[in-house]
Protein backbone atom coordinates (compact mmCIF):
# COMPACT_ATOMS: atom_id res chain seq x y z
CA UNK A 1 0.00 0.00 0.00
CA UNK A 2 1.46 3.34 -1.09
CA UNK A 3 0.56 5.83 1.63
CA UNK A 4 2.96 8.55 0.45
CA UNK A 5 1.66 12.12 0.22
CA UNK A 6 2.90 15.66 -0.14
CA UNK A 7 1.98 19.09 1.27
CA UNK A 8 3.57 21.87 -0.74
CA UNK A 9 7.13 20.70 -1.50
CA UNK A 10 7.32 18.58 1.67
CA UNK A 11 7.04 14.83 1.16
CA UNK A 12 5.74 12.33 3.71
CA UNK A 13 5.95 8.54 3.45
CA UNK A 14 2.49 8.33 4.98
CA UNK A 15 -0.05 10.97 6.09
CA UNK A 16 0.40 10.55 9.87
CA UNK A 17 2.50 13.21 11.61
CA UNK A 18 3.27 13.69 15.31
CA UNK A 19 1.83 17.09 16.24
CA UNK A 20 3.93 19.78 17.86
CA UNK A 21 4.01 19.74 21.64
CA UNK A 22 3.04 16.10 22.11
CA UNK A 23 6.35 14.28 21.62
CA UNK A 24 8.77 16.86 22.94
CA UNK A 25 11.85 18.09 21.09
CA UNK A 26 13.03 14.89 19.54
CA UNK A 27 13.62 11.16 19.89
CA UNK A 28 12.51 9.21 22.93
CA UNK A 29 14.56 6.35 24.33
CA UNK A 30 13.60 3.15 22.55
CA UNK A 31 11.05 4.85 20.28
CA UNK A 32 13.17 6.09 17.37
CA UNK A 33 12.18 3.14 15.20
CA UNK A 34 8.51 3.62 16.03
CA UNK A 35 8.57 7.36 15.34
CA UNK A 36 10.37 6.67 12.07
CA UNK A 37 7.41 4.54 10.93
CA UNK A 38 5.26 7.67 10.80
CA UNK A 39 5.05 10.21 8.02
CA UNK A 40 6.59 13.00 10.04
CA UNK A 41 7.62 14.51 13.35
CA UNK A 42 7.13 18.14 14.45
CA UNK A 43 9.11 19.48 17.38
CA UNK A 44 7.59 21.25 20.33
CA UNK A 45 7.38 24.96 19.51
CA UNK A 46 10.72 26.75 19.94
CA UNK A 47 10.94 30.51 20.54
CA UNK A 48 13.82 32.97 20.25
CA UNK A 49 14.37 33.13 24.02
CA UNK A 50 13.72 30.57 26.73
CA UNK A 51 10.16 30.52 28.07
CA UNK A 52 9.20 29.12 31.47
CA UNK A 53 5.56 28.76 30.49
CA UNK A 54 2.43 29.32 32.53
CA UNK A 55 1.84 28.59 36.19
CA UNK A 56 0.43 25.13 37.00
CA UNK A 57 -1.94 23.47 36.76
CA UNK A 58 -1.47 23.32 33.00
CA UNK A 59 -3.91 20.57 31.99
CA UNK A 60 -7.63 20.18 32.69
CA UNK A 61 -9.74 17.33 31.38
CA UNK A 62 -13.12 18.11 29.90
CA UNK A 63 -15.80 16.19 28.03
CA UNK A 64 -14.15 14.43 25.06
CA UNK A 65 -11.02 16.53 25.29
CA UNK A 66 -8.49 18.45 27.32
CA UNK A 67 -7.60 22.07 27.96
CA UNK A 68 -3.93 22.93 28.05
CA UNK A 69 -2.25 26.09 29.28
CA UNK A 70 1.41 25.20 28.94
CA UNK A 71 2.42 28.61 27.65
CA UNK A 72 5.07 27.47 25.14
CA UNK A 73 7.62 26.41 27.72
CA UNK A 74 10.87 25.75 25.83
CA UNK A 75 14.65 26.23 26.14
CA UNK A 76 15.00 28.85 23.38
CA UNK A 77 16.44 28.35 19.91
CA UNK A 78 20.15 28.54 20.80
CA UNK A 79 19.99 25.82 23.48
CA UNK A 80 17.66 23.78 21.28
CA UNK A 81 20.20 23.81 18.46
CA UNK A 82 22.99 22.90 20.85
CA UNK A 83 21.21 20.08 22.68
CA UNK A 84 18.73 18.46 20.29
CA UNK A 85 19.69 18.67 16.62
CA UNK A 86 22.01 15.66 16.63
CA UNK A 87 19.35 13.35 18.06
CA UNK A 88 16.58 14.68 15.80
CA UNK A 89 18.76 13.94 12.77
CA UNK A 90 18.60 10.23 13.71
CA UNK A 91 14.87 10.02 12.97
CA UNK A 92 14.21 8.34 9.62
CA UNK A 93 11.12 10.37 8.77
CA UNK A 94 10.21 13.88 7.65
CA UNK A 95 11.39 16.33 10.32
CA UNK A 96 9.76 19.73 10.85
CA UNK A 97 10.67 22.39 13.40
CA UNK A 98 7.88 24.43 15.00
CA UNK A 99 8.87 28.05 15.66
CA UNK A 100 6.84 30.57 17.64
CA UNK A 101 7.18 34.25 18.46
CA UNK A 102 5.49 37.42 19.65
CA UNK A 103 6.50 39.51 16.62
CA UNK A 104 7.67 38.87 13.07
CA UNK A 105 11.18 39.88 14.15
CA UNK A 106 11.14 37.17 16.85
CA UNK A 107 10.43 34.56 14.17
CA UNK A 108 13.11 35.97 11.89
CA UNK A 109 15.82 35.98 14.55
CA UNK A 110 14.99 32.42 15.61
CA UNK A 111 15.11 31.23 11.99
CA UNK A 112 18.45 32.96 11.41
CA UNK A 113 19.94 31.21 14.44
CA UNK A 114 18.57 27.88 13.22
CA UNK A 115 20.08 28.49 9.80
CA UNK A 116 23.47 29.13 11.37
CA UNK A 117 23.34 25.56 12.63
CA UNK A 118 22.53 22.20 11.04
CA UNK A 119 19.14 23.35 9.77
CA UNK A 120 19.19 20.96 6.79
CA UNK A 121 18.19 18.07 9.04
CA UNK A 122 14.69 19.56 8.79
CA UNK A 123 12.48 19.41 5.72
CA UNK A 124 10.31 22.34 6.77
CA UNK A 125 9.34 24.98 9.33
CA UNK A 126 5.91 25.18 10.93
CA UNK A 127 5.17 28.76 12.00
CA UNK A 128 3.08 28.71 15.15
CA UNK A 129 1.36 32.09 14.83
CA UNK A 130 -1.74 30.82 16.60
CA UNK A 131 -0.97 29.51 20.09
CA UNK A 132 -3.70 30.72 22.50
CA UNK A 133 -1.64 30.08 25.64
CA UNK A 134 0.70 33.07 25.67
CA UNK A 135 0.00 36.44 27.25
CA UNK A 136 0.42 38.34 24.01
CA UNK A 137 1.57 37.86 20.47
CA UNK A 138 0.91 34.63 18.60
CA UNK A 139 -2.85 34.65 18.66
CA UNK A 140 -3.22 38.25 17.52
CA UNK A 141 -1.02 37.55 14.48
CA UNK A 142 -3.22 34.64 13.41
CA UNK A 143 -6.42 36.61 13.97
CA UNK A 144 -5.45 39.35 11.53
CA UNK A 145 -5.19 38.46 7.82
CA UNK A 146 -2.96 41.49 7.26
CA UNK A 147 -0.58 40.71 10.15
CA UNK A 148 -0.47 37.01 9.29
CA UNK A 149 0.33 37.80 5.66
CA UNK A 150 2.97 40.39 6.58
CA UNK A 151 4.67 37.96 8.97
CA UNK A 152 4.76 35.17 6.40
CA UNK A 153 6.08 37.49 3.69
CA UNK A 154 9.00 38.60 5.88
CA UNK A 155 9.82 35.05 6.90
CA UNK A 156 9.68 33.63 3.38
CA UNK A 157 12.32 36.13 2.28
CA UNK A 158 14.72 34.78 4.91
CA UNK A 159 13.79 31.11 5.30
CA UNK A 160 15.80 28.46 3.47
CA UNK A 161 13.21 25.77 4.21
CA UNK A 162 9.57 25.40 3.12
CA UNK A 163 7.13 27.14 5.46
CA UNK A 164 3.91 25.64 6.86
CA UNK A 165 1.70 28.18 8.62
CA UNK A 166 -0.36 26.94 11.57
CA UNK A 167 -3.62 28.86 11.79
CA UNK A 168 -6.02 29.55 14.63
CA UNK A 169 -9.69 28.53 14.71
CA UNK A 170 -10.43 31.60 16.85
CA UNK A 171 -11.35 33.78 13.87
CA UNK A 172 -14.48 34.88 12.04
CA UNK A 173 -13.46 33.69 8.57
CA UNK A 174 -10.63 31.16 8.33
CA UNK A 175 -10.54 31.47 4.54
CA UNK A 176 -9.45 35.12 4.69
CA UNK A 177 -6.45 34.34 6.90
CA UNK A 178 -5.55 31.30 4.82
CA UNK A 179 -5.69 33.25 1.56
CA UNK A 180 -3.55 36.02 3.03
CA UNK A 181 -0.73 33.68 4.07
CA UNK A 182 -0.94 31.88 0.71
CA UNK A 183 -0.70 35.16 -1.17
CA UNK A 184 2.43 35.95 0.83
CA UNK A 185 4.23 32.72 0.12
CA UNK A 186 3.09 30.01 2.55
CA UNK A 187 3.97 26.58 1.15
CA UNK A 188 1.25 24.80 3.14
CA UNK A 189 -1.23 25.43 5.95
CA UNK A 190 -1.88 23.38 9.08
CA UNK A 191 -5.13 23.75 10.98
CA UNK A 192 -6.60 23.88 13.46
CA UNK A 193 -4.73 24.91 16.58
CA UNK A 194 -6.59 24.63 19.87
CA UNK A 195 -9.78 26.56 20.63
CA UNK A 196 -9.58 29.13 23.41
CA UNK A 197 -11.68 27.77 26.28
CA UNK A 198 -12.23 27.86 30.03
CA UNK A 199 -12.80 25.27 32.78
CA UNK A 200 -13.75 26.36 36.31
CA UNK A 201 -14.46 25.18 39.84
CA UNK A 202 -17.52 27.23 40.79
CA UNK A 203 -17.32 26.20 44.45
CA UNK A 204 -13.81 27.60 44.82
CA UNK A 205 -14.55 30.39 42.30
CA UNK A 206 -11.36 29.70 40.35
CA UNK A 207 -10.23 28.54 36.94
CA UNK A 208 -8.86 24.99 36.78
CA UNK A 209 -5.81 26.31 34.90
CA UNK A 210 -2.94 28.37 36.22
CA UNK A 211 -3.01 30.46 33.06
CA UNK A 212 -6.78 31.01 33.57
CA UNK A 213 -7.91 30.08 30.03
CA UNK A 214 -6.43 27.43 27.78
CA UNK A 215 -6.69 25.66 24.46
CA UNK A 216 -9.26 22.90 23.90
CA UNK A 217 -8.18 19.87 21.88
CA UNK A 218 -9.30 16.28 21.44
CA UNK A 219 -12.37 14.59 19.88
CA UNK A 220 -14.63 17.46 20.96
CA UNK A 221 -13.06 19.80 18.39
CA UNK A 222 -13.03 17.40 15.41
CA UNK A 223 -16.28 18.64 13.79
CA UNK A 224 -14.99 22.23 13.94
CA UNK A 225 -11.61 21.20 12.53
CA UNK A 226 -13.22 19.21 9.70
CA UNK A 227 -15.34 22.19 8.70
CA UNK A 228 -12.36 24.57 8.66
CA UNK A 229 -10.12 22.16 6.74
CA UNK A 230 -12.91 21.71 4.20
CA UNK A 231 -13.42 25.47 3.81
CA UNK A 232 -9.73 26.20 3.25
CA UNK A 233 -9.02 23.16 1.05
CA UNK A 234 -12.09 23.70 -1.15
CA UNK A 235 -12.08 27.50 -1.39
CA UNK A 236 -8.33 28.15 -1.77
CA UNK A 237 -5.40 26.44 -3.49
CA UNK A 238 -3.76 25.58 -0.17
CA UNK A 239 -2.24 22.23 0.62
CA UNK A 240 -3.72 21.62 4.07
CA UNK A 241 -2.51 19.45 6.95
CA UNK A 242 -5.48 18.65 9.17
CA UNK A 243 -5.40 18.66 12.97
CA UNK A 244 -8.09 18.19 15.58
CA UNK A 245 -9.30 15.18 17.56
CA UNK A 246 -7.76 12.46 15.38
CA UNK A 247 -7.82 9.28 17.45
CA UNK A 248 -7.64 6.54 14.80
CA UNK A 249 -7.35 5.82 11.08
CA UNK A 250 -11.03 6.49 10.41
CA UNK A 251 -10.65 10.00 11.83
CA UNK A 252 -7.58 10.58 9.66
CA UNK A 253 -9.44 9.46 6.54
CA UNK A 254 -12.26 11.88 7.34
CA UNK A 255 -9.79 14.76 7.23
CA UNK A 256 -8.34 13.50 3.96
CA UNK A 257 -11.86 13.24 2.53
CA UNK A 258 -12.41 16.96 3.18
CA UNK A 259 -9.17 17.91 1.47
CA UNK A 260 -6.26 17.39 3.89
CA UNK A 261 -3.03 16.10 2.34
CA UNK A 262 -1.83 14.78 5.72
CA UNK A 263 -2.85 14.90 9.37
CA UNK A 264 -1.25 15.68 12.71
CA UNK A 265 -2.05 13.58 15.77
CA UNK A 266 -1.82 15.37 19.12
CA UNK A 267 -4.15 14.71 22.06
CA UNK A 268 -4.14 10.96 21.40
CA UNK A 269 -0.43 10.92 22.28
CA UNK A 270 -1.23 12.23 25.76
CA UNK A 271 -3.84 9.54 26.33
CA UNK A 272 -1.84 6.65 24.83
CA UNK A 273 1.67 7.50 23.58
CA UNK A 274 1.87 4.30 21.50
CA UNK A 275 -1.53 4.31 19.73
CA UNK A 276 -0.44 6.69 16.96
CA UNK A 277 2.09 4.17 15.64
CA UNK A 278 -0.76 1.84 14.60
CA UNK A 279 -2.63 4.41 12.50
CA UNK A 280 -0.71 4.03 9.19
CA UNK A 281 -1.16 0.24 9.25
CA UNK A 282 -4.85 0.63 10.16
CA UNK A 283 -5.27 3.12 7.31
CA UNK A 284 -3.63 0.74 4.85
CA UNK A 285 -5.96 -2.06 5.95
CA UNK A 286 -9.06 0.09 5.51
CA UNK A 287 -8.03 1.30 2.06
CA UNK A 288 -7.14 -2.22 0.91
CA UNK A 289 -10.54 -3.48 2.04
CA UNK A 290 -12.17 -0.72 -0.01
CA UNK A 291 -10.11 -1.65 -3.08
CA UNK A 292 -8.08 1.57 -2.96
CA UNK A 293 -4.41 1.23 -3.89
CA UNK A 294 -2.90 4.41 -2.45
CA UNK A 295 -3.47 7.44 -0.26
CA UNK A 296 -3.30 9.63 -3.36
CA UNK A 297 -6.04 7.60 -5.05
CA UNK A 298 -8.21 7.98 -1.96
CA UNK A 299 -7.70 11.75 -1.84
CA UNK A 300 -8.43 12.09 -5.54
CA UNK A 301 -11.61 10.03 -5.64
CA UNK A 302 -13.16 10.14 -2.18
CA UNK A 303 -13.55 13.86 -1.50
CA UNK A 304 -16.93 14.77 -0.11
CA UNK A 305 -19.35 16.49 -2.49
Amino acid sequence: MDLSTQAGPIKFKNPVILASGTYGYGPKKGLNRQISRLGGFITKTITLKERLGNMPPRIAETASGILNSVGLENPGIERFCRDYLKEIAELQTTRIISIGGVTAEDFLQAIRILQNNNYKIFQGIELNISCPNVEKGGLCIAQSPAEAGKTVRMIKKAAKLPVIVKLSPNVTDIKMVAQSVLDNGADAISLINTITSLAIDWRKRISLLGGFSGGLSGPAVKPIALRMVYEVASKTKADVIGIGGIMNAEDALEFMAVGAKAVQVGTLNLADPFAVFNIPEEMAGILKKEGIKSAREFMANYKIK
